[in-house]
């Protein structure tokens, strides 16, 4: 089967295909639900949807969202006897516009719960916004470890991963010992210097040598000095020698790095795995390995099988990395509201603390310290298939929670 490149299968009319679109209340519901005279449960995403590349990671996490809800729910879309009710609020990737839609979603709109955002560090701006409600902030699908640190509250919960995940992951695939030197590429926020930091603490012990970090602005494109300061930090060096790209956002540093030819100085390049879309540039590194968060093809559980085959079905396409963790965001609230037999934000931290759940990754646990999912991540090895229109991160292993020590950075 030939899988075609799945950027304009992004459904930004998902919500419709779901029937769980920005609800009036009432509308979009099952018949079962219409019959029920029940005030809804409003639950709210959070997430930045225009102004920013990464927009796309927010309409698969969205898309995912509803996924988990009807998987949750057996397709009632109801809990505790009543509708969900999905608000979405757009941030524009704007902490200050993120901060008055997360107040206005609690406020005005009354929403038990929200969920969100997409940039680490747009999303700490939402922080102190979850406090002063007093209501959950479910964080998903920003990534920075800071986000359950000490500037995070008793309502802040994590679905998604975090930096220490991607980069203990990351130091697993790359086997490290003494004859590893590395120079990292980041970009200068939240995300990039967690995950420079998550990445140095998981080589410690190992002998492995960290002999430079780069970090370049946000929407960087021209990667031509930082990649020469890179290439100057290595080429010398004895042992084997890896650029460690740690890039969220646009600009393809792995294909300007690439095209400056780092194997004459037997110079590898290593990065995690990504969204589909991006996935065909890696088409240019046969055999690279580095972790993954989600490929739909890697985890082997019956939620990840109807997540697959639904979302082929609804979207004529795999589903993807930040969809995994929409659908694992939907199904935690719904577990939640379950456990807790109520909506009272008290109640449902109570519930949330310590609970377990099964997800597309299978079963993730929320660690009652800093309200982390623990869950776990893939080693892979790039594999160039010509009827795939991306290259494939063939599965080498699961990577369990256990494997990885996670900090608490409270």
């Amino acid at each position: 089967m030939r899988f075609r490149n799945p950027l304009t299968a992004l459904s930004v009319a998902g919500a419709a295909l779901l029937g769980l679109a920005v609800l009036a209340p009432g509308a979009g519901l099952t018949p079962a639900a219409q019959a029920q005279d029940k005030d809804p449960i409003k639950i709210a995403l959070v997430q930045g949807t225009s102004g920013s590349p990464l927009e796309v990671f927010s309409r698969q996490s969205q898309d995912g969202f509803r996924l988990g809800v009807e998987y949750a729910t057996g397709g009632s879309n109801m809990v505790l006897d009543r509708p969900i009710e999905i608000i979405t609020k757009d941030t524009q990737f704007k902490p200050d516009v993120a901060r008055a839609v997360l107040a206005e979603a609690y406020g005005e709109d009354e929403v038990v719960l929200a969920v969100g955002g997409t940039s680490s560090g747009v999303t700490m701006a939402m922080l102190p916004v979850a406090a002063e409600y007093e209501k959950i902030l479910l964080v998903e699908p920003a990534v920075a470890d800071s986000l359950t640190g000490p500037d995070a509250s008793e309502y802040i919960f994590k679905t998604s991963r975090n930096s220490s995940m991607d980069m203990q992951a990351q130091a697993l695939a790359l086997k490290p010992d003494e004859n590893l030197y590395v120079a990292t590429l980041a970009e200068d926020y939240a995300f990039g210097r967690d995950g420079i930091a998550a990445f140095k603490r998981a080589l410690e012990g190992t002998g492995a040598h960290v002999v430079h970090e780069e970090y370049v602005p946000l929407k960087t494109t021209d990667y031509t000095a930082p990649g020469q300061r890179l290439l100057d930090a290595l080429k010398d060096q004895p042992g084997r020698k890896v650029i460690l790209i740690y890039v969220a956002g646009s600009g393809d540093p792995m294909g300007k790095l690439k095209g400056m030819a780092p194997e004459r100085y037997d110079i590898e390049l290593s990065t995690g795995g990504h969204i589909l879309p991006v996935l065909p540039t890696y088409k240019r590194v046969p055999g690279m390995e580095g972790a993954i968060y989600y490929y739909y093809e890697a985890p082997k559980n019956p939620v990840n099988d109807w997540l697959v085959k639904t979302h082929q079905e609804r979207f004529n396409s795999p589903p993807d990395f930040f969809t995994a963790g929409g659908m694992a965001a939907g199904i935690a609230v719904v577990e939640a509201l379950k456990k807790a037999g109520s909506t009272e934000t008290a109640d449902l931290i109570k519930a949330m603390e310590g609970m377990s759940f099964e997800s597309p990754k299978g079963t993730m646990t929320f660690r009652p310290e800093d309200h982390q999912a623990l869950q776990s991540m893939y080693h892979f090895k790039i594999k160039v298939d010509p009827d795939v229109d991306w290259a494939i991160p063939e599965l080498v292993r699961e990577i369990k929670p256990e494997e990885m020590d996670i900090p608490v950075n409270k």
